[in-house]
Order: C-alpha cells, then sequence, then structure tokens
C-alpha cells in the first residue's frame, strides 16, 4: 500500500519522535511510508480563528501534497478531523470544482493511527512492549469528530507488558481547544486541573493520547504540580519494543 504520512505541523515543530515513531511502526508492519516534503498546516487554526477564506489555500495544497496516495496517516485526530470534515466544505466553497474534486476524493483516505491499523490493516496486536501503567485521554476530536471508539484502547489492550488503567471522567474536556485556552485562560486552567486530578488518581506513571496539542497543555500542568507523570503518545507506545528504550 502506498501510505503518506501526514505529520502535523505541531508534531513536526515540537514532537517530532510522534512521526518518527509512527514511521517505524508502519514499517515493522510491512509498509513503505512516504514523506510528502510539499505538506504544510492542515489550516486549522485559521479556520477555527475565523479567517476561513485564507484556509482555502492550505487546502489546495495539502490535496496537491498527498494526491495519488492510497492513504495518508497522522498522529492526530484533531488535523485528521480538520481534513475530513471541513476540507471538502472549503473546497466547495471556492467553485472550483476540479479542487472540489480532488479532495472529494483524498478525504476518505485520511486516518488517524487507530483507524488505519484496526479498520484498514486490521490489526490489534503490532508487536509493540511498553511495561508501564498507563492510563488514557480521549481527545474531544478523535470522540466527536472522528468517532475512534475504542480503538485506541483495542490496540493498546494487547500491548505486551502494559499495565492500562481505566482514567475517570475520561472523556472530559482537558481545556486546550487550540485559541480556546489563549481566549479563556481561567476556564481552561481549571478544567486542566480537573484533568489531572483524574490522572493523579489513577496511579499511572505515563498518559497516553491520540493528539500532542492535549498532552502538551496537561502534560504542562503534571509537571508544574510534579505529579511524577510523563505524558506519551498513542503512536511511541505502539511503536515501543523490546529491543527499544520505553
Amino acid at each position: 500500500m502506498k501510505v503518506a504520512l501526514f505529520v502535523t505541523c505541531l508534531n513536526d515543530t515540537m514532537y517530532p519522535g510522534t512521526g518518527q515513531a509512527l514511521v517505524r511502526l508502519l514499517r515493522r508492519l510491512g509498509h513503505d511510508v512516504d514523506f510528502p516534503m510539499a505538506q504544510t498546516c492542515c489550516g486549522q487554526m485559521h479556520f477555527n480563528t475565523g479567517y476561513r477564506r485564507q484556509a482555502a489555500p492550505m487546502v489546495r495544497g495539502f490535496a496537491e501534497a498527498f494526491a495519488g496516495y492510497e492513504a495518508v496517516v497522522t498522529p492526530s485526530a484533531s488535523c485528521a478531523a480538520m481534513v475530513r470534515d471541513w476540507h471538502p466544505k472549503i473546497a466547495a466553497g471556492t467553485g472550483d470544482r476540479r479542487l472540489a474534486g480532488a479532495v472529494d476524493e483524498l478525504t476518505p483516505k485520511v486516518y488517524e493511527v487507530s483507524e488505519f491499523l484496526v479498520d484498514v490493516l486490521g490489526v490489534t496486536d503490532v508487536g509493540a512492549y511498553f511495561p508501564h501503567r498507563v492510563t488514557y485521554h480521549p481527545t474531544c476530536h478523535s470522540l466527536r469528530m472522528l468517532r475512534v471508539g475504542d480503538r485506541p484502547l483495542r490496540l493498546l489492550r494487547e500491548v505486551r507488558g502494559i499495565d492500562l488503567v481505566e482514567l475517570p471522567d475520561a472523556t472530559e474536556c482537558c481545556g486546550f481547544g487550540g485559541t480556546f485556552a489563549l481566549k479563556n485562560p481561567d476556564v481552561s486552567a481549571a478544567m486542566c486541573a480537573d484533568k489531572v486530578t483524574s490522572v493523579r488518581r489513577t496511579g499511572a506513571e505515563a498518559l497516553c493520547s491520540a493528539d500532542n496539542s492535549c498532552l502538551m497543555h496537561i502534560g504542562g500542568a503534571l509537571t508544574r504540580t510534579r505529579a511524577g507523570v510523563r505524558t506519551v503518545h498513542l503512536a511511541e507506545i505502539l511503536a515501543a519494543t523490546e529491543e527499544e528504550p520505553s
């Protein structure tokens, strides 16, 4: 299968190890992975802030960068949701039928990592080994837009050595929400404090999620409160093996 990695701008600039882990994982499962150098931002930040017209060139650039691939895999439920839910609407609004057609053809091939593994490859046991106590935070975009359901948990349950514990009030938002955290800092901080309390109650060594944006937000609070809990992306756990440090 001709697979492309959509790393996203946050991961590329702040969490490159997540993209590298996803490539290792997919290669271990027998797939070559391309990295289209022309890829840039999907336009989510601009779109959510009201600059919808300015997001159109990014939609066009995304369609051009990833044209011809059988699957586009990303370690971001948030960005996958932006592409699948909003790119077709933005493209249609430009009046460019060729662009709209290209976007409509491409977007069903864009997958968050757990969707790709479970739905496309049909695997839950990816040969991972992660001997730590872990709790999982399902992000709002993964739950409410992509509707990934229990796919990440099904993958985590098959990881050898893991002690997977349930997160209390797991479906509650962590308070990040992109610019929401900047425009509503007090509310955002209060929501994050509740999430940190839930994480600490689990006794977990690590908090896992499918979006580094949320992990960045929660992780900052965990560090400031000296909770002793690290954050780790789902792809990094699934890429870990007994031969590699975890």
